[in-house]
């Protein structure tokens, strides 16, 4: 395994630990770092049904927390981990903020925005493109969330009352979003 491979892993699990405080809280578990120069500085797991908040998904949260620490929102020399391929509104937060590096997990096929449905983060007509890598430690990802909504439905468990098209599939096709 080469240098950037193995930093890609260590932070990806970093996101992993965050999408379990996610679902251990009832939420999908999806996770998110932003790093600079080796350090965390941004970190975030969904809180939709905490917050009940559209877009508290895990990118924007630790976009958010990022640019907090930064005091700016200009992110440029930042890479995000998430464990899910992010969404249209987490990839363009991303576009906007500058990001340099989209790293994900398991793809979605649903929703996926980072090249499997839409291409946000690299449409050369946007003002700012991100290199985006995908699969790291996607079928870790991708387990995390078959499992959560395998309980879900084991336990009839209803959200928001009643359970969410998205929880019926159970996959990363469906996702959260």
């Amino acid at each position: 395994m080469d240098k950037r491979s193995s930093e890609h892993e260590r932070f990806m699990r970093t996101a992993l630990e965050e999408a379990m405080k996610g679902a251990r809280s009832g939420e999908v578990p999806i996770g998110a770092v932003v790093v600079l120069d080796g350090e965390v500085i941004g970190r975030g797991h969904n809180l939709r049904e905490s917050l009940k908040d559209p877009a508290a998904h895990a990118e924007m949260i630790a976009l958010r927390e990022a640019a907090g620490h930064l005091g700016m929102w200009i992110l440029e020399d930042c890479t995000v981990y998430s464990t899910l391929e992010p969404c249209p509104m987490c990839a363009a937060a991303m576009v906007q903020s500058r990001v340099r590096n989209i790293v994900f997990g398991a793809r979605d096929l649903r929703w996926g925005a980072c090249g499997t449905l839409y291409d946000i983060a690299r449409d050369p007509r946007l003002n700012h493109q991100c290199k985006v890598t995908g699969g790291i430690l996607s079928e870790e990802c991708a387990k995390m969330l078959r499992e959560f909504f395998q309980a879900l439905r084991s336990k009839g468990r209803e959200m928001g009352g009643g359970m969410a098209e998205w929880s019926k599939a159970g996959d990363s096709k469906s996702s959260r979003r």
